[in-house]
């Protein structure tokens, strides 16, 4: 018997409890083999992204191993992968609002508008890259790659632990919506009809869904084609027509565009016919040979007495 108690085992040392590790089952193993060609270096906040879908991210990575010139539009991309054009457009949408897509139209020196779509494997780090300048004295482009300002680092850091509010600094303010013409004479009821008319779009086209603010800087544009005589149907195939096959960027904008561009010509003016006056009702009269009446300006005989005194002359 021993002569005094023993001391407890500190911490996880006792002889029969095992490390949490080595109770585990399963769990990922790697078995690496370094890379000497043909390779893609991929950021771990873009294959291990909170916010982004599996899709999306699978699409980011493909993207970033493409060469430079490579066609990426949604039609190429449905031909390659089993994913539809729609699941597709939506990924392109994902990566676009989290920085790692920009996407815009451009015209061409033959005048043809094209889809620029530019693939960005460190979206912080290219929302904080300092500007380079020629004159003497100022970081060159090397340098403003390879020693990332403290303020950089403070952003990346920021926007790896909170990816909600990174996202949200990646969006710029958009540009406001082009003008539309204005109904001559704005009618309560002709606005209600053009709001109507643009908020039922979504229907026959679900790329053309608007918010509130937009149906309402749209709704006198409208209001001045239905003034101008033409029908409904008539403006919503106006809008909805041709639409890009790439999908809407901005489905508000592109419809100002047209409203205004596309603006018919007034309805030429139509003076209202005027009715011819009715006849003249004259006065009754008694015939003086039958004692008969009818009307007649003036007293005298009746068609009838007239006729026999003609038949007897």
């Amino acid at each position: 018997m021993p002569s005094h108690a023993q001391a407890r085992v500190a911490g996880n040392k006792h002889p029969n409890r095992r490390p949490v590790a080595a109770r585990r089952t399963g769990g990922l193993q790697h078995d690496n083999i370094r890379h000497t060609t043909r390779f893609t270096v991929i950021g771990n906040h873009l294959a291990q992204h909170r916010e982004l879908s599996l899709l999306a991210i699978g699409l980011g990575t493909h993207l970033q191993s493409l060469p430079k010139g490579a066609a990426v539009d949604i039609k190429t991309l449905a031909a390659r992968f089993p994913e539809g054009a729609t699941r597709i457009a939506a990924a392109l949408r994902e990566l676009e609002d989290h920085g790692y897509l920009r996407r815009e139209r451009v015209r061409t020196s033959t005048g043809r508008i094209v889809t620029r779509t530019t693939s960005c494997n460190q979206p912080a780090a290219a929302r904080h890259r300092p500007e380079v300048h020629d004159h003497a004295g100022a970081p060159d482009q090397a340098e403003a790659r390879t020693a990332p300002a403290p303020q950089q680092l403070e952003a990346c850091e920021e926007d790896r632990t909170h990816p909600t509010r990174a996202a949200s600094r990646e969006r710029a303010p958009r540009k406001p919506l082009p003008d539309v013409p204005r109904p001559a004479y704005p009618a309560p009821a002709l606005l209600q009809a053009a709001t109507d008319l643009l908020a039922d779009l979504h229907r026959h086209d679900p790329r053309l869904l608007l918010s509130a603010c937009d149906t309402a800087h749209l709704a006198p544009g409208v209001a001045a084609w239905l003034e101008r005589d033409v029908t409904p149907a008539a403006v919503r195939r106006a809008l909805t027509a041709d639409l890009p096959p790439e999908g809407v960027r901005r489905p508000a904008a592109l419809l100002a565009h047209r409203i205004a561009a596309q603006l018919p010509a007034p309805a030429p003016f139509r003076a209202p016919a005027v009715a011819p006056p009715p006849p003249a009702r004259h006065p009754m009269q008694n015939c003086d040979g039958c004692d008969r009446g009818f009307r007649a300006p003036r007293s005298g005989r009746c068609r009838d007495c007239r006729s026999d005194l003609q038949e007897a002359a």
